[in-house]
C-alpha cells in the first residue's frame, strides 16, 4: 500500500469514527446504526477507490467515451500515427511489448524508454539482473533500475527492435515511451491536441 493509500486509510476510518459517534449520541437503534455505517464504509471505499485511481479511471473514461463518440485516442493514417491528448493532458498510446497490449505515456523529458517491473515480467522482457543498477532522477526522486532489453515494441505501425530500456519496481503501474525510440523517427510533433508520430524509413534497433 502506498504513502497516499495509507493516508487515505487513516482519514476514512477517522471519519468513520466521528459518523460512528455522533449515531450512537443519537440513541437509535442498532439495525439502523449497522446499515448507516455500512452505507459510510460503502462511499469511503468508493471515495479511497477513486481517488488512488483516477489517472487510471480518467484514462479508462477518456477511452470509453471515444468508442461511444467515435473519436479514438489513437488512429493510423497511412504510415502516420495520430494520437489525440488524454484528458489528463498527456499522450497516451496503445502499444504491443513482445506481442503483449501495454499502456505508454509519452513522455519526451524522458531520456530512455521505462517499464515497470510488473510490465517486463509480463511481457518476458530480457532484464540484466546482475548488473550495476541505475539511478533515475524522477518527480518522486531518485529511483534504481535495471537496464534490459525490448526484443519488439510495436506503437501504431511502428516497431522497435532490441530496443534499450530501464526497469524498475519503483515505477508502480507506469510504463514510459522515452527519446530513444522518439528520436528514431522519420519527425514527431504537436499539433493542437494531437501528436503526430512518423516512423523511420527502417525497423528501430539500438
Amino acid at each position: 500500500m502506498t504513502e497516499d493509500q495509507n493516508i487515505n486509510l487513516i482519514f476514512a476510518i477517522g471519519a468513520l469514527i466521528l459518523v460512528a459517534s455522533a449515531l450512537f449520541s443519537r440513541r437509535i437503534g442498532m439495525g439502523e446504526i449497522v446499515r448507516s455505517v455500512l452505507g459510510w464504509v460503502a462511499i469511503f471505499a468508493i471515495f479511497i477507490v477513486i481517488f488512488s485511481y483516477q489517472r487510471e479511471l480518467a484514462g479508462v473514461w477518456h477511452r470509453v467515451t471515444g468508442e461511444l463518440t467515435g473519436a479514438n485516442d489513437q488512429v493510423v493514417s497511412g504510415s502516420t500515427l495520430r494520437i489525440r491528448q488524454s484528458a489528463d493532458g498527456h499522450y497516451w498510446a496503445d502499444a504491443e511489448v513482445n506481442g503483449m497490449p501495454v499502456r505508454f505515456l509519452i513522455d519526451s523529458g524522458a531520456t530512455t524508454t521505462a517499464l515497470s517491473l510488473s510490465t517486463a515480467q509480463a511481457a518476458d522482457v530480457e532484464i540484466n539482473e546482475g548488473g550495476f543498477p541505475t539511478y533515475l532522477n524522477t518527480a518522486n526522486g531518485t529511483v534504481e533500475a535495471q537496464r534490459g532489453r525490448i526484443s519488439s515494441l510495436k506503437v501504431g505501425p511502428m516497431i522497435a527492435k532490441d530496443l534499450s530500456i530501464v526497469v524498475s519496481e519503483a515505477f508502480g503501474d507506469s510504463n514510459v515511451i522515452g527519446m530513444n525510440f522518439l528520436s528514431e523517427m522519420k519527425s514527431w510533433r504537436v499539433e493542437g491536441q494531437e501528436m503526430v508520430l512518423e516512423p523511420p524509413d527502417r525497423a528501430i534497433q539500438e
